[in-house]
């Protein structure tokens, strides 16, 4: 029997994901970029890949990063949306940036040169996105102004099954990553995980998806799949939870406000726990809450 991942693993398995590991292929991060871009280059040798590695900014390390043409393409997957992928990509670019320019002379009267940047985000969550989606940077921000100094805008493209179906079709590979990843959010609704991602990938590789791939990485593919299942299972619990206790909140605060009323017409305890039908430890309990923030 295989040993789940153990802390340590996690933790490489943090900054290197099953979507990173299958495009760091050079040939299929061109075919991926020729996909995205509408570009037809053949020479996967052109692609510098530059991800960042800074293990003190772990925590923000972008997915791929790469330059072609003079052009500088950031690519990220998202199994969760989240709207502020434009200032995160604004970290990923300025660290990128001062690397490339670390022996420039930025007080220099010679312009200094940067490649133009391009960001992309390959979103394959549960919940309802379009096809494509444009985020930005502006959106962030606390006012709103006429023409915003600073704009950084994501592309985030839907990479699901039904959607951006030309895209898929131009990129086999990124049609394949999500074939795979959608078989195991299926069978993990009727299989514990282990056995829900051992069975995806039995078929996708008799099936000939992925096969290559995850014939020469089965315990990796495995590993990585069970344990980015399990971080979108706890970021979905934690969003789930956030909810629940602004929905106890409010239903508190609005006790609260029914209470104040009540015991300004001097009504007992046990009157307004009969008349808002709760037990009165816990129009007690408010009570006294109500009492220790008046201190």
């Amino acid at each position: 029997m295989e040993r789940k991942p153990n802390r340590l693993y996690k933790s490489r398995l943090f900054v290197m994901r099953l979507f990173v590991m299958i495009f760091e292929d050079k040939r299929k991060l061109l075919e991926l970029y020729n996909a995205v871009s509408g570009k037809r280059y053949e020479d996967p040798d052109l692609l510098e890949i530059n991800t960042l590695e800074n293990a003190i900014y772990m925590s923000l390390r972008n997915d791929l990063s790469f330059l072609i043409d003079t052009r500088l393409s950031l690519y990220e997957h998202q199994s969760t949306y989240s709207p502020n992928l434009p200032l995160r990509f604004l970290f990923y670019l300025a660290d990128l940036l001062s690397g490339m320019t670390a022996e420039e002379n930025l007080y220099g009267r010679r312009k200094v040169q940067i490649p133009p940047p391009r960001f992309v985000v390959f979103y394959n969550g549960e919940e309802d996105q379009p096809d494509k989606k444009i985020l930005k940077l502006s959106e962030l921000y606390t006012v709103e102004e006429e023409e915003h100094k600073l704009e950084l805008e994501v592309l985030m493209l839907n990479i699901n099954q039904g959607h951006n179906l030309e895209l898929m079709e131009a990129s086999h590979t990124l049609w394949e990553y999500a074939e795979y990843t959608e078989r195991v959010r299926q069978y993990t609704k009727e299989l514990p995980i282990e056995e829900a991602v051992e069975r995806a990938i039995t078929e996708c590789i008799q099936e000939g998806i992925l096969k290559e791939f995850l014939e020469g990485n089965r315990r990796e593919a495995k590993n990585m799949s069970i344990y980015e299942y399990d971080q979108e299972k706890h970021l979905r619990q934690e969003r789930e939870a956030a909810w629940e206790e602004g929905q106890e909140w409010g239903r508190e605060n609005k006790l609260e406000e029914l209470i104040q009323k009540k015991l300004a017409k001097g009504k007992s305890v046990p009157e307004i726990a009969e008349a808002l039908e709760e037990e009165e430890n816990e129009i007690r309990r408010l009570i006294l809450e109500m009492e220790e923030r008046k201190k």
